[in-house]
């Protein structure tokens, strides 16, 4: 990478990680990065509104590849001493969204600078901690025809600068299910004149071992209760209304879907037992983001020829990722480019994205748009 795109690309990283935004609101983030790469490249740039992309044509008979990275933080405080550190109270960029952007952007500069012998789109992309995100942008593979789409995302404890890579299912699905269950109101003296949800909750609880049991299941399935709020804080008054919320997760989709069927199932029938009125919602909706094989074999052969630390990941990681969106509708992988085994882990206070994986991720993906 050149050395004056790696310094451009850096002090853009750290421009953005000193103005955070979280997801949804990442106004001031989009149009810096569109305003960088109008100053520095010839990029035909396509505002959508809380996306952008940039597009290289290298002519209508070249095919279509697509790079994405995500630029938004994440509602935690800034506690490290660093001399970029977040300016917004409570806002943070803990997950390294502010350097997968970055090394977009440095990726840009190098082939508006060099050409490529391939159509290539720079998609920048909000919101995906809370899986808003893709979603919203996927309808872009369709209209271009993006015959395929690559990503990274750093991770810590895995060694400084490795290409970490796994075929098939990379994070697992996951959403976040809140049972809501309403009774009637009662003195706390005369609990038998109302209806509290509050045993049919506990039941649903204490069944959540039993439902995500493995024996039920080919792939990792897990339930995790997040949230109980159940009745009010008066000792008068008995419970009326309760919440439950919790976070299913599972490696493959169809299995994330047959535990919300059983999990309603059940609260259902709990609903019908005690005389309550119940209801579903879900939140943070993610899908299982799949490495097609033949991408992710590219990733492999750029980082050996390229004399990168090749990695193969044993298990996809618990936690989801938004970027299956785009891979359910044409070839594509996302891969990991490690911060270093003992580096502190994202979504915590200590973690800072390292400025050295930018030349890594640069040099990963002008290699992915040369083979």
């Amino acid at each position: 990478m050149n050395l004056k795109n790696f310094e451009l690309a850096k002090q853009l990283r750290h421009e953005l990680h000193r103005h955070p935004e979280i997801s949804n609101e990442e106004v001031w983030t989009k149009q810096h990065l569109i305003n960088f790469l109008k100053r520095h490249t010839m990029l035909e740039i396509v505002d959508r509104g809380q996306w952008f992309y940039a597009i290289y044509r290298a002519g209508e008979d070249k095919s279509n590849i697509a790079f994405r990275a995500d630029f938004d933080a994440l509602p935690m405080p800034e506690v490290i001493d660093i001399p970029h550190a977040s300016k917004n109270p409570g806002v943070s960029h803990k997950c390294g969204h502010d350097g997968h952007a970055a090394s977009l952007a440095g990726f840009a500069l190098e082939v508006d600078q060099k050409g490529a012998d391939k159509n290539i789109f720079f998609l920048f992309q909000h919101a995906e901690e809370t899986g808003d995100g893709a979603i919203q942008c996927a309808n872009f593979i369709k209209e271009h025809n993006i015959e395929e789409i690559f990503a990274f995302h750093n991770m810590s404890g895995m060694a400084f600068n490795s290409i970490n890579v796994i075929d098939g299912t990379a994070h697992c699905a996951s959403k976040g299910m809140t049972i809501h269950m309403e009774g009637s109101p009662a003195h706390a003296s005369q609990p038998e004149n109302g209806v509290n949800p509050s045993f049919a909750i506990a039941k649903i609880i204490d069944a959540i071992p039993e439902l995500s049991s493995p024996e039920n299941y080919e792939g990792l399935v897990l339930c995790t209760v997040v949230h109980v709020n159940i009745g009010e804080r008066a000792f008068g008054l008995a419970a009326s209304k309760g919440d439950l919320l919790l976070t299913i997760r599972a490696l493959y989709e169809a299995e994330l879907d047959k535990l919300q069927k059983n999990l309603e199932n059940l609260a259902r029938k709990q609903a019908v037992k005690y005389g309550l009125k119940i209801s579903f919602s879900y939140n943070d909706e993610f899908p299982e983001t799949v490495n097609h094989k033949e991408s992710s074999d590219k990733i492999r052969k750029v980082s050996q020829r390229k004399g990168f630390q090749l990695v193969e990941m044993k298990e996809a990681f618990r936690a989801s990722e938004d970027f299956g969106h785009y891979t359910k509708l044409t070839k594509g992988a996302i891969c990991f480019i490690g911060n270093g085994e003992n580096y502190p882990h994202i979504h915590t206070y200590e973690y800072d994205f390292r400025d050295e994986i930018i030349e890594t991720a640069v040099e990963l993906f002008k290699g992915l748009a040369e083979i």
